[in-house]
């Protein structure tokens, strides 16, 4: 009781939120982030934009109605994902081009990052309509931030393909890219995914989180492997988001570089595939050249 009466006081105490400012919006297309799971997370300024806007796009509308109505905000919505896009744009565009104020929502998150969007993005542009960014929450971010993992450099590669033989050439194509990974899963595919990646990736460290800013936030580390194995994930609802350490450097050998050569002159010239496999293997163009010609017999 007492811990109950000590909540409740603090929340009496918590001050009221600053009203909505009442500056002119300035016409064009806004992008705006809104809250990945935790409504107070969303900025002031998302406020002001979605509150000023003469129209909302919502990938899903009853999803952006929620966080209107928790912040006392009723505006014009529409509907635009990969379905309904197609004949909501001519809409937006034409208000934009009147001079309007369009203002484009996530149902979690920042628009455009494996959301629809990004084809009203670039028509906008094209038009020479102004296009803002209105920043805040991103799965993505919010995900490396915690992984304790690297971030110095990152690669945000989205959702692999849910074909397992698919995914595992999308995984090789990442396996020597020197930076921390970043990717989406749905929590069905969960499993066979980090079981492909503890065996294309190796026992790299990883982070599987969900939830993030919910009541059940969870954050799993450990290698792959480990993950794959872990009876935690086997059903996990919902979207996740997996972090995955770079793969540590190696040097190419002879046999390396002989290898690659002889697979790259299957389609390439001397000249071609010594530059090709130079760049991929970062070993000196000039001695893959002569090695190349040894093995095309031209030299």
């Amino acid at each position: 009781m007492a811990a109950q009466s000590r909540e409740g006081w603090a929340m009496s105490r918590r001050p009221p939120p600053p009203p909505l400012s009442d500056a002119p919006l300035a016409p064009g297309l806004y992008l705006v982030a809104t809250p990945i799971g935790n409504l107070r997370d969303v900025t002031l300024r998302a406020l002001d934009i979605l509150a000023g806007a003469d129209l909302i796009l919502a990938e899903d509308t009853r999803v952006t109605g929620k966080l209107l109505a928790a912040y006392g905000i009723s505006r014009p919505m529409a509907r635009y994902d990969d379905h309904a896009g197609g004949r909501t744009a001519p809409r937006a565009l034409a208000l934009l081009e009147q001079g309007g104020r369009v203002a484009l929502a996530s149902d979690a998150g920042t628009p455009l990052v494996s959301d629809p969007g990004f084809p009203l993005a670039r028509e906008a542009i094209a038009r020479g309509i102004p296009v803002f960014a209105a920043p805040g929450p991103s799965a993505a971010l919010a995900a490396l931030s915690v992984a304790g993992l690297p971030a110095d450099r990152f690669l945000f590669a989205g959702f692999l393909s849910p074909k397992s033989a698919a995914r595992r050439r999308e995984l090789a194509e990442l396996a020597g890219i020197r930076a921390t990974l970043i990717l989406f899963e749905g929590g069905s595919r969960l499993k066979a995914s980090l079981s492909d990646m503890a065996q294309v990736l190796g026992p790299r460290p990883a982070a599987v989180a969900r939830e993030l800013t919910k009541l059940h936030e969870t954050v799993v580390r450990g290698p792959l492997d480990q993950l794959a194995a872990d009876p935690v994930l086997d059903h996990p609802l919902g979207e996740v988001v997996i972090v995955i350490a770079p793969g540590r450097e190696e040097v190419a050998t002879a046999d390396d570089a002989d290898a690659a050569l002889a697979e790259a002159l299957t389609r390439l010239s001397p000249g071609e595939a010594a530059s090709e496999v130079a760049r991929a293997l970062g070993l000196p163009r000039r001695e893959l050249y002569r090695r190349a010609l040894d093995l095309k017999g031209g030299g």
